[in-house]
């Protein structure tokens, strides 16, 4: 019976962990971590009957604790509370599915307690890649990807030498607006953008995916997760997302990962890897399918994307400052105080007036996304 904790649990890939939770029944929740919402939490609990829980506010918490008195679980609060459930010893595996870098504290704990993680929070690696992955080896334990894309590179590798790894060809489907000019995106509204074509994700990353910004962040993850620089990555558009991302060798081979748009392959992949469990689904047609086309990204009319390899190459502290901008920008659109290409915008002049740190600490991390939020706060007034 595999033990495993889950910070984010209310959000998309927590309730899809619970689900294969369910589907395969040797999965045992030890502890769930949400944000605010407290019904949802309290349904997951009633049916999984982990001993701890988490909220974020105080507020929360007293909630919870009402609606839960019937049962023995203890509820804890803020990042101390994400923080226990991380260290919390009955567990082996740490699924990090919390959106934001307040990932990276509860993260960096986990591993020092031993524990493996599987990794959904881009924001940890974007930000603190340099820190993580050298931890990681000390601490003897695996970062196994819940990413579609970086589970895909890590299904191609398997087996495979490292060394003989030529270039990382990440696939992206375009999103909602591929094809679409700057002129015809100046009036795009949040519930244009929120209308993925292929995968049903959060609102974030689902505005994320709209700006290409999604692939800057996962090409930087990439870069940690798989030891290779920014210029070792290509991005790669395919509109179906068929492929979900392919290795390129020294020799010349190709080896891609192909499946229906499904997040329950990559997360049941990371959780049982690595042993292959039956998954229930769609399965590919390929005589339906026809054809997979494929088509460069368009940087121009997406600038969000050739900022991420801005700040890659730049790297230190300039990724925070992407991701931090990107973060405010995406929320201040959401609540429609800002226009769509706005967003890439904000990120750019946040990156101009910033001055890097080379090898930021945690702190230091933080800090930069502080003074990013309070940068966008100026330049609005």
């Amino acid at each position: 019976m595999k033990k495993i904790a889950i910070l984010g649990s209310t959000g998309s890939i927590g309730t899809q962990t619970l689900e294969i939770a369910r589907t395969n029944g040797d999965l045992e929740i030890t502890a769930l971590a949400a944000g605010s919402n407290v019904e949802r939490l309290e349904a997951q609990i009633r049916e999984f009957h982990p001993s701890l829980a988490a909220v974020w506010t105080e507020e929360k918490a007293k909630e919870l604790k009402s609606r839960i008195r019937d049962l023995d679980v203890r509820v804890v609060t803020g990042m101390e509370g994400l923080i226990e459930v991380a260290e919390q010893p009955e567990s082996g595996i740490l699924v990090t599915a919390i959106v934001g870098m307040i990932g990276i504290r509860p993260t960096i704990a986990a591993m020092k307690a031993g524990k493996d993680i599987a990794l959904a929070n881009k924001e940890t690696l974007v930000t603190a890649g340099h820190i993580i992955m050298p931890l990681a080896e000390e601490c003897g334990v695996r970062i196994l990807p819940v990413d579609s894309e970086h589970s895909a590179i890590f299904q191609c590798l398997n087996g495979e030498n490292r060394g003989e790894l030529h270039k990382i060809l990440l696939t992206a489907s375009g999103g909602p607006f591929r094809g679409k000019k700057k002129e015809e995106l100046r009036d795009v509204q949040v519930e244009d953008a929120l209308k993925h074509p292929n995968w049903s994700m959060g609102r974030k990353i689902t505005i994320d995916s709209a700006t290409l910004v999604n692939k800057g962040l996962e090409m930087m993850e990439a870069r940690w997760l798989f030891g290779v620089e920014p210029e070792d990555i290509k991005i790669v558009v395919q509109p179906k997302s068929i492929i979900h991302s392919m290795v390129e060798f020294a020799d010349g081979a190709v080896i891609a990962q192909l499946g229906t748009p499904d997040m329950k392959l990559p997360i049941q992949y990371a959780l049982y890897y690595p042993q292959r469990r039956y998954l229930p689904g769609e399965r590919l047609d390929f005589w339906k399918l026809g054809q997979i086309t494929f088509e460069e990204p368009d940087m121009e009319n997406f600038p969000g994307l050739g900022l991420a390899f801005d700040a890659a190459a730049a790297g230190g502290s300039l990724p925070t400052v992407y991701n931090a901008a990107n973060e405010r920008a995406v929320a201040l659109f959401l609540d429609r105080k800002i226009g769509f290409l706005e967003i890439p915008e904000l990120i750019e002049r946040c990156m101009k007036e910033h001055k890097v740190i080379k090898a930021p600490s945690v702190e230091e991390i933080l800090q930069t996304e502080t003074e990013v939020y309070e940068r966008i706060e100026q330049m609005r007034h």
